[in-house]
């Protein structure tokens, strides 16, 4: 059973921290949840990849893509990969660094009042049953201890950074999502 810790970890996932955070603004309120996609190499799922993007260890010389990325600092609060594991990387409490440039009804810098998850997967690709499963109660969890996350308040990244961004992508199934976020 995954429980929420108030130092922001959650018990019963794997942890893997990042240094790619920060403190929030004083008197923030956490009130946005952003889903988003990554695979890396871009398509390629499995491996270390996307814990050594986000914890600074990536090695420009496994795969022509990471010259470009390598030197990022990024990180998200949480991943779910393919087969339904969860790692986190920032305490929720805190500031990840994944939305980039980004806007939610007219505010901006939304890495300052949300919370990221990445799950394992590409815009192409369809997302796999138990990611769901586990993304649904990641956000049950979520919205317990940030109640002003509300179902309108689950957001893709392309959501927040149109034209810049595209995950979770076409292959993202929001109605399905919804619908089990829903009906608890």
């Amino acid at each position: 059973m995954i429980k929420y810790n108030q130092s922001g970890w959650l018990q019963g996932v794997r942890q893997c921290p990042s240094p790619n955070y920060d403190e929030r603004p004083a008197a923030t309120v956490i009130d946005l949840l952003v889903v988003h996609g990554i695979s890396l190499p871009p398509g390629e799922y499995g491996g270390e990849h996307i814990d050594q993007l986000f914890t600074n260890s990536l090695d420009p010389d496994d795969h022509p893509y990471f010259r470009d990325i390598c030197n990022l600092r990024v990180s998200s609060h949480l991943l779910i990969r393919r087969s339904g594991e969860i790692i986190q990387y920032v305490p929720l409490n805190k500031r990840a660094w994944h939305a980039g440039v980004s806007s939610f009804r007219g505010r901006t810098c939304c890495n300052d009042f949300s919370v990221g998850i990445e799950l394992e997967g590409c815009d192409e690709h369809a997302y796999e049953a138990v990611q769901y499963t586990k993304l649904i109660m990641l956000c049950r969890i979520i919205m317990s201890h940030w109640p002003q996350i509300t179902l309108d308040h689950i957001v893709g990244h392309s959501d927040i950074a149109p034209g810049r961004k595209t995950d979770p992508g076409p292959a993202f199934d929001w109605q399905y999502f919804r619908d089990k976020l829903k009906n608890k």
